[in-house]
């Protein structure tokens, strides 16, 4: 994902979706991460967007194979910034060893991007839109078991990311950038939309709905005066209603590759008195050149 696209995921237990907004709220820019595994992905991850884990405790990734990239026009062209490009959309199962236990295709046509995906407890959720700002997207229900693909709706912009929160049944989605945030039935009908409200870092994921809030991770670029550019990570409690963020620290471990862990696919969960990150920031279009990383930092009791 750019620095301009989001994607979403969220935990695998109900009770565990509260307990992520509290266990964020601790979180300061003094707050230890601390890498406990980093295992190669055995198959070609191409660009990473979302990671989730379902209760087999398989992790499930979302990534886009970018065939030809999109270029900018000198002047907006049918609405759009850039052109199309070409690409396949891909959801990987995987295992804490990085071995590929299946896949399966998403998207159509000019609409190859997966992006944040979601649990909710029987479905996966995958967002994908074409990849470029004020687009379009399909949103799918898959079967994590049989990885059967359902349409469940279409939209007019792109949807970066969604989540489905477990009370209420509602999907909360980021548009590109996460400038915006709406919410969606389950058959696609928009109920709410707002701005978001913080402008210091692109969320990229969205990684749990609680108590009618939302979990985002993500980075934005800052120029340097030397030249190059310093990667910001971040990660808020933001609520939902009304793009308010209530809660937001910095993030700045790396991968393998020098991205900021937070930079695409993250998902996060509670086990105990440890907050524990599964992410997958760095593009791989050869087997073991992506790796999966996983953190923790210790909660206050």
């Amino acid at each position: 994902m750019s620095l301009s696209d989001s994607a979403v995921s969220t935990s695998v237990c109900d009770d565990s979706n509260e307990a992520i907004v509290v266990a964020v709220r601790q979180l300061t820019r003094n707050t230890p991460w601390t890498v406990v595994g980093r295992v190669p992905l055995s198959f070609p991850a191409h660009h990473p967007q979302g990671v989730t884990r379902g209760r087999d405790h398989h992790l499930y990734v979302s990534t886009a194979e970018i065939i030809e990239a999109t270029r900018f026009h000198d002047r907006p062209v049918d609405g759009y910034d850039r052109t199309a490009g070409r690409g396949r959309g891909h959801v990987f199962v995987t295992d804490a060893a990085g071995a590929e236990l299946g896949r399966v295709g998403v998207g159509e046509g000019t609409i190859y991007h997966p992006g944040g995906i979601d649990f909710d407890g029987e479905s996966l959720w995958v967002p994908t839109a074409e990849y470029r700002p004020d687009s379009h997207s399909i949103v799918y229900q898959v079967d994590p078991h049989t990885l059967e693909v359902r349409e469940a709706f279409r939209f007019d912009d792109h949807i970066g990311g969604i989540v489905r929160d477990r009370h209420s049944g509602l999907l909360h989605a980021v548009t590109w950038g996460s400038r915006r945030l709406l919410t969606f039935t389950v058959d696609g009908k928009l109920t709410h939309r707002v701005e978001n409200k913080s402008h210091f870092v692109d969320y990229q994921t969205c990684v749990s709905a609680g108590g009618g809030h939302m979990v985002c991770t993500g980075i934005a670029e800052y120029p340097l005066a030397g030249g190059g550019v310093f990667s910001l990570g971040g990660i808020a409690v933001v609520d939902i209603a009304s793009g308010r963020i209530e809660h937001e620290a910095p993030v700045t471990v790396l991968s393998p590759a020098g991205r900021v862990v937070t930079y695409n696919a993250v998902h996060l969960e509670t086990d105990g008195q440890v907050l524990r990150m599964f992410a997958v920031p760095d593009d791989g279009d050869t087997a073991g050149e992506s790796h999966l990383i996983t953190l923790e930092t210790p909660l206050a009791p």
